[in-house]
């Protein structure tokens, strides 16, 4: 035991038990977890079903892909609130190439470059790139709200628009490209119109990157088809090349200062521009395609009650304080106990991975366990930050829950941004470096939506990654 290290400083002297689950026989096992994952049980249900199997939220599973993609889909999986933050602790696991789990997608589709994202803080150019982040963001900083404000104008017009044709708007594709818009206006100072990409190339980009990770909801008797194309071999690059050559030409092009800034940190400007467009296009844009949907349907789906709530509370302080500025934002408590609340019951990114760096001592709420030196640990999210020994009704949205006191001692279970969300980004960790970014952007998001709505009323649906929404009716705001 002395060899081990614990992850956690133990509050009671819980029993050491060994993990329990088992891989299979090699190579059907894990073809056959697959099948559940995807198909035969679903995500959630594979997790609930081995939960109940075992009586333990920690044990031994494969995750997919699988073969023949990952050369070893072996994990440990961790799933309850105490047990999930060894992900985060670098000096006990190892962030090397899992930003995607247990397969690595080729470099071809970041221009021959190992992205910040894939790199282990260990590794000297981690701490370089992350600090250029880090200090981009700080430097558009006085950016950030007047122009998520200007895109989210043309958001809410186009919204009323369809609203006016048809009826109804499918959020997805309309915040999709107001996100683009924001993201490419951000770091290149200049809009996307007057250039040639769109988010569609990002879309195309993501998806072949991805596909290992996700089911298209297809009719059954296409199941064995469907695996065989998405989870067996990557799909190849080049179907995506000449786009990605376009994105990347037009961050080039477009954010000079912007590149100046890598320079600083001796980052060279063509490795900097492919950190760039990841940086853009797969952190910020694909995560907003998952955030956002998130955030308007659970808002939405919580029903007229809260919107009250939050129209008094927002029109009250911008008319206080003379508008949408960070103090009067800083003021909502509502408005960011409802935001944590969509990150907390639906986090943009559901898993994290990392191969243990030491043979380790890993505690659930009930027993500790054994990890060793190698064995890749995985953490799927939801669960934890769903965890019934830590959160009151959890499957539950409620707008209220991080009001208060006892709401803020909760935050630290909010884990979206592969962190505690009372810690911070910084070049030694592998948090989300704009997570303090994605707090304020869905703070402004629902500021200017209920500044100009009273209520509205949406229908939600899943997709490959994320959910659906569609505007079943909205209606404009009486009072302001």
């Amino acid at each position: 035991m002395s060899s081990f290290s614990s992850s956690s400083s133990p509050s009671s002297d819980l029993p050491v038990k060994p993990i329990p689950g088992d891989y299979g026989l090699p190579f059907f096992g894990a073809f056959k977890d697959r099948l559940d994952y995807f198909y035969n049980q679903g995500q959630d249900e594979f997790f609930h079903s081995r939960i109940a199997k075992h009586n333990s939220t920690v044990f031994k599973t494969n995750m997919p892909p699988g073969p023949f993609m990952a050369s070893n889909p072996r994990v440990i999986a961790v799933l309850d609130a105490v047990s999930f933050p060894v992900l985060f602790d670098t000096s006990k696991v190892e962030k090397r190439n899992v930003l995607d789990g247990t397969f690595f997608p080729s470099v071809k589709f970041t221009g021959g470059h190992r992205v910040c994202a894939y790199l282990d803080p260990s590794e000297p150019k981690h701490t370089a790139l992350k600090s250029y982040f880090l200090s981009v963001l700080a430097k558009k900083h006085d950016n950030f709200v007047p122009l998520f404000r200007t895109c989210l104008s043309e958001l809410f017009i186009n919204i009323e628009d369809e609203m006016a044709n048809k009826r109804e708007a499918p959020f997805n594709t309309l915040s999709d490209q107001m996100s683009f818009n924001f993201f490419f206006s951000l770091f290149c100072d200049k809009k996307p119109v007057d250039s040639t990409i769109s988010p569609k190339m990002f879309d195309k980009w993501l998806f072949l990157q991805l596909a290992p990770l996700m089911t298209l909801g297809l009719p059954k008797f296409v199941n064995f088809l469907e695996d065989f194309v998405l989870h067996t071999f990557p799909l190849p690059s080049f179907l995506v090349k000449s786009d990605y050559k376009k994105l990347y030409e037009a961050f080039y092009a477009f954010s000079g200062s912007v590149l100046d800034e890598a320079e600083r940190f001796g980052i060279n400007r063509e490795e900097a521009c492919h950190n760039l467009v990841f940086l853009a296009g797969f952190n910020a844009y694909g995560g907003s395609k998952t955030l956002f949907p998130a955030l308007i349907k659970w808002v939405g789906l919580a029903g007229e009650k809260l919107h009250r709530q939050l129209a008094d509370e927002i029109r009250t302080v911008f008319k206080a304080e003379g508008g949408v500025t960070l103090s009067a934002l800083d003021q909502m408590v509502l408005t960011k106990s409802v935001v944590y609340e969509a990150l907390r019951i639906e986090p943009p990114v559901p898993f994290q991975y990392g191969k243990a760096k030491v043979d380790m001592v890993v505690q659930s709420h009930d027993a500790a366990f054994e990890i060793k030196k190698g064995d890749m640990i995985f953490g799927y999210q939801p669960f934890a930050t769903k965890d019934p020994r830590v959160f009151d009704n959890p499957e539950e949205f409620v707008g209220q829950r991080f009001v208060g006191d006892q709401g803020n001692k909760l935050l630290k279970y909010v884990y979206w941004s592969n962190g505690r969300e009372t810690d911070d980004p910084t070049a030694e960790n592998k948090q989300c470096p704009g997570k303090n970014l994605v707090v304020l952007l869905s703070r402004v998001m629902l500021v200017e939506f209920f500044l100009r709505y009273d209520t509205f009323t949406v229908e939600a649906g899943k997709l490959p990654l994320g959910s659906s929404v569609t505007f079943k009716s909205l209606t404009k705001a009486t009072s302001t």
